[in-house]
């Protein structure tokens, strides 16, 4: 399937769904595991519909993830736990996908969790598992990287055996400002699959970003993008103490590019909530999505007009 298949409809527009659940905590500050499944489902029901349109939402909420893996496929789960507990990807997440992907037909082993370390896993809530008949949870400082160099255009780095023993990658990145790109969701994410992702900083990461998302051994591999905004962070990111609101929130689309604009425009709505101004006026403009999908690297679109925005 991979990144190509992201437009969808003879009007060629990417399909974004944000998807919202106030009561997502309740009274208190932990989410509900039973609404975060609820939630999960209107994401992802959202974004397979068939047709397009609300009035064509499949019964079998759970037949829509064989769009994202099939029975006998590997897949990867690439989160982000570079923030600690309270700014990384949630394990509640997490479990969600991964309790769908196996009522889907996935066998458990077939599905690993990773990040770059371990030990960033293991801080962020999750639980570590290597071997056995169950989901694998461990990162690529155990399973090592590549011996051969992967280069597109500014972009020569090894990646994550994890990645490469995968048929299917679902980037599930937390929604956070980012101290140089300006902000890190879907594509920013990628860097977590390198084992030098400090050579693609400079410049805001631009054109790091894009041309590292280039490499066929990504694209290949990219089904969809899930996007955790139920803990978002509009300053502070991507992993000094910063500012939090509980945004109670999933966005899902398999244009990458789509989602981070749209991402992009929740952070500043909530920068320009707090007093904040925009991220271009602090020296961190988003640039790298223009790049991402100009005409050498058509990744996506940031064009408003061309995105679809579901919200539910």
């Amino acid at each position: 399937m991979g990144v190509g298949s992201r437009l969808s409809g003879t009007d060629m527009r990417s399909r974004v769904v944000v998807a919202r659940d106030p009561a997502l905590r309740g009274s208190g500050s932990a989410i509900d595991d039973v609404r975060l499944l609820a939630l999960l489902d209107r994401t992802v029901v959202n974004l397979f519909a068939s047709g397009r349109g609300t009035g064509a939402l499949p019964e079998n909420s759970v037949a829509t993830w064989q769009h994202i893996a099939k029975p006998g496929e590997r897949v990867g789960i690439k989160v982000n736990t570079l923030g600690g507990p309270a700014m990384s990807t949630s394990a509640v997440v997490v479990d969600a996908i991964c309790e769908r992907l196996q009522q889907a037909g996935s066998k458990p082993a077939d599905i690993v969790v990773w990040d770059r370390q371990t030990w960033e896993l293991e801080r962020a809530g999750f639980r570590i598992v290597e071997g056995g008949n169950r989901v694998q949870c461990y990162g690529s400082d155990r399973a090592g990287y590549q011996n051969a160099v992967s280069t597109w255009c500014s972009v020569s780095n090894r990646l994550s055996n994890i990645l490469l023993r995968c048929d299917v990658l679902i980037n599930v990145p937390i929604l956070k400002d980012h101290e140089l790109a300006g902000i890190t969701l879907a594509l920013k994410n990628i860097y977590g699959v390198i084992s030098n992702p400090n050579q693609c900083h400079a410049n805001g990461c631009d054109p790091s970003i894009a041309d590292l998302n280039m490499l066929p051994e990504i694209r290949q591999r990219l089904r969809v993008t899930i996007g955790d905004a139920t803990t978002a962070v509009y300053e502070g990111g991507p992993s000094r103490p910063g500012h939090t609101w509980p945004c109670n929130t999933l966005l899902a689309s398999q244009d990458p590019v789509a989602i981070d604009f749209t991402g992009w425009q929740m952070i500043e709505r909530k920068r320009s909530e707090k007093g904040l101004p925009p991220l271009a006026a602090v020296g961190r403009p988003t640039r790298f999505l223009n790049t991402a999908a100009d005409f050498r690297h058509r990744l996506g679109s940031c064009d408003p007009r061309r995105i679809v925005l579901v919200e539910t």
